[in-house]
């Protein structure tokens, strides 16, 4: 640990000594920040969070137009576009406009923080990373206090409030089709959905993309919207996510198991 030596190891006054010990504490914060700024962003770590929060409903495995960033290896391949769009084209440094796209949802959630959190992923390596641990068995509270942190995830489509958007987004709230069938929605927010839904009387015909969330994310996820928006309150577990993903998925020509509303 670096030292401040005394000149001429003269005993200090109590105000140099005060002054001296100001000098050592800004020295170690700042050397502190700088080992803080040095870290470098790892995707599963920092950065696919922010794709799905602020990103995902373009860049997802269904689009056809757009690369998909929710994959690590389609992002590293596309990351030095993506630096330049989420950060060059913001700081006005790069010809194409900046991205999310100026005045939407997303645009308005992305913070400066996430802005350069992709900046430094991208200048240091891009890599991989391994994605956080599950801090062991939740109770029904804490699922509710976590998934309502991953409701951004769901709110750039379904809205804050729940309501969705007409014509576009079913809602979340008061739903027939999602309270009618708990394994539905678990399957559905594991594998994502395409086609036609109705959902409280009014039909619905866009695609859902699949999310890389844990088991324990889903369940706490589920568990917010089950226990939000005038919905039933049902409870969504680990271990029943898992049972669903261990699940063969339903043949895409299937019908949907239809709502007992419709």
């Amino acid at each position: 640990m670096n030292t401040i030596p005394l000149p001429n190891r003269q005993r200090l006054s109590p105000l140099k000594k005060i002054a001296a010990a100001m000098l050592a504490g800004l020295f170690l914060a700042k050397a502190g920040a700088a080992d803080a700024t040095n870290q470098t962003p790892t995707y599963l770590g920092d950065v696919q969070p922010i794709f799905m929060a602020n990103c995902s409903r373009c860049h997802n495995q269904s689009t056809r137009f757009v690369y998909n960033w929710l994959d690590y290896k389609t992002a590293y391949a596309d990351r030095w576009e993506i630096r330049r769009r989420l950060w060059d084209s913001w700081k006005g440094s790069y010809y194409k406009e900046a991205m999310p796209i100026a005045n939407s949802p997303e645009s308005l959630a992305l913070t400066d923080a996430d802005r350069e959190t992709i900046r430094n992923w991208v200048n240091g390596g891009s890599p991989r990373g391994v994605a956080p641990a599950s801090d062991g068995v939740k109770t029904k509270a804490e699922r509710i206090q976590l998934g309502h942190r991953l409701f951004v995830i769901c709110a750039a489509c379904h809205q804050p409030t729940g309501r969705g958007l007409p014509n576009l987004f079913p809602p979340l709230a008061g739903s027939d089709f999602l309270n009618a069938d708990k394994n539905r929605a678990i399957q559905i927010v594991i594998g994502g959905r395409q086609g036609e839904v109705i959902v409280n009387a009014t039909k619905f015909n866009n695609n859902m993309p699949a999310f890389p969330l844990s088991d324990q994310d889903v369940a706490n996820v589920l568990t917010y919207v089950y226990n939000s928006f005038g919905n039933s309150g049902l409870e969504v577990t680990p271990e029943e996510v898992k049972a669903v993903r261990a699940q063969a998925p339903a043949p895409v020509t299937k019908p949907a198991v239809k709502s007992t509303f419709e």
